[in-house]
């Protein structure tokens, strides 16, 4: 089972190894309001790291169902 130990290990933010930065203008979007917004994650390799396609379906995994507890 998940909890938020293991979701932080698994999620860190290392400044030293990662030196991310926005590709868009500040401008182009305001997230401070309340809405839908549409991301995109990429992870490496591939990995299947929120859950399965099957039968062209999402089949969402612990870690797949977190956004979803925002609600």
């Amino acid at each position: 089972m998940l909890n938020e130990n293991t979701i932080q290990a698994k999620m860190s933010y290392n400044p030293e190894l990662h030196h991310r930065r926005s590709i868009r203008p500040e401008k182009m979007c305001d997230y401070s309001q309340t809405g839908l917004y549409f991301i995109t994650i990429c992870v490496q390799n591939r990995s299947r790291l929120f859950g399965n396609i099957t039968d062209g379906e999402m089949r969402l995994n612990e870690i797949g169902e977190i956004p979803q507890m925002a609600e």
